[in-house]
């Protein structure tokens, strides 16, 4: 049973794989054109999943447009398909809830291999900011607190947020006042290159601020 059913989903997979030298082939395994499930494109393989193309269209006509934007009317799907065919395009199904469904004329594969393209690029140029914690007791000591206002400093001139936690201990919880003192000498220190974006708040045992990179310090490093 379970062989069966692999056989079947690699026989329907591959029967969908569309030739991409021939668009208008008729695959040995079908004797209809080739279905665009699989697209080879410039070596690369693509699965395209966001619309339906060619025989995956269900409806009975479309509205249609052309591959230059022009409203060629509503067709039957047939003509619709046959006219793709002729054009050595396909037919892509763009907006799947009209009255009729609205289809154009693409080249889907070289459209999907350039929209992966433009979201590679866009990543790349996407800025992850990420939180960095910098952790202090109330009774630190000046040396350490320099060590630690040294970090927090690398961190927002990375375009990083800074986290600064106040650790209370025992009794210490009684005296906020103390964690609010370094909270302000910090802020103070990085005032050149950050500003605060969340005020020194208690939560539980710990008081947290939270610092950010000033707007000229971001685009400095994105030059």
């Amino acid at each position: 049973m379970l062989l069966t059913l692999l056989l079947r989903f690699v026989r329907y997979y591959t029967s969908s794989y569309r030739c991409w030298g021939n668009r208008a082939c008729t695959c040995s395994i079908r004797s209809e054109p080739c279905g665009s499930l699989l697209n080879f494109y410039g070596g690369e393989l693509i699965i395209s999943k966001d619309w339906r193309v060619n025989e995956e269209i269900r409806a009975k006509e479309v509205r249609l447009i052309s591959e230059t934007g022009e409203q060629l009317g509503i067709v039957p799907i047939r003509e619709a398909l046959e006219m793709s065919l002729s054009k050595n395009q396909d037919l892509v199904e763009v907006a799947p809830s009209a009255k009729p469904p609205v289809c154009r004329f693409m080249d889907y594969g070289k459209f999907k291999f350039e929209q992966n393209k433009r979201d590679k690029e866009a990543r790349k140029k996407q800025k992850i900011i990420a939180v960095k914690e910098v952790k202090m007791r109330p009774n630190i000591e000046d040396h350490d607190f320099q060590t630690k206002a040294k970090n927090a400093r690398k961190f927002l001139l990375g375009g990083d947020k800074v986290k600064l936690t106040i650790m209370f201990k025992g009794r210490q919880i009684t005296h906020p006042e103390l964690g609010e003192r370094l909270c302000i000498k910090l802020a103070e220190d990085l005032a050149d290159i950050s500003t605060v974006e969340k005020s020194p708040k208690v939560e539980g045992r710990n008081m947290t601020t939270i610092f950010v990179p000033k707007a000229d310090i971001e685009k400095k490093e994105e030059a």
